[in-house]
């Protein structure tokens, strides 16, 4: 069996965002029973030049809409970054899955050698369909939930490597 465009792209990425709203309603759950003011949760960053927690998940959600949609030859609906609750940033996570999910195969399937050019500040980086799937929009995705993940696990949200997998979804 073959695997396509879209059996690689939307699924796992859906998954993944789905994923890390679970993992967010942990943080909001830890911050209250702990009483923590989530903001501090929000706010907090790995490092000093890291992003913090909020912009970890909007980064997640812009490569994943935004990228996909480059494949399907549309325009991803516009976000703003204004999300400062872990219910704001939950429901950006669900408007972003809901959007994957009005995608089809018959836009996504195809693409692997559709020339996308991706401007990055100065710069305008040039991919083939499958490449940019598999070389950004999911590795980018993974780095981004994995790193909202650490930031909730090192501030003791109880969280592991189920909750990151999904071990119990199909």
């Amino acid at each position: 069996m073959t695997l396509s465009m879209y059996q690689a792209g939307i699924p796992p990425l859906t998954r993944s965002l789905n994923n890390l709203v679970r993992i967010l309603e942990k943080g909001a759950t830890h911050a209250e029973a702990k009483k923590i003011d989530p903001l501090v949760l929000i706010g907090f960053r790995l490092y000093p030049d890291m992003f913090p927690l909020s912009k970890q998940v909007q980064i997640a959600s812009d490569i994943a809409r935004r990228g996909m949609a480059r494949l399907a030859g549309v325009e991803a609906p516009a976000m703003e970054d204004t999300e400062t609750t872990f219910p704001e940033l939950i429901n950006r996570l669900q408007k972003t899955i809901s959007y994957l999910e009005t995608l089809t195969p018959e836009q996504i399937d195809g693409t692997e050698t559709k020339t996308i050019e991706l401007p990055i500040r100065e710069e305008i980086f040039t991919f083939d369909g499958q490449s940019f799937l598999l070389y950004f929009i999911l590795p980018n995705v993974y780095f981004h939930v994995t790193t909202a993940y650490d930031i909730l696990r090192h501030c003791g949200v109880e969280i592991g490597k189920a909750d990151y997998l999904g071990a119990n979804q199909k």
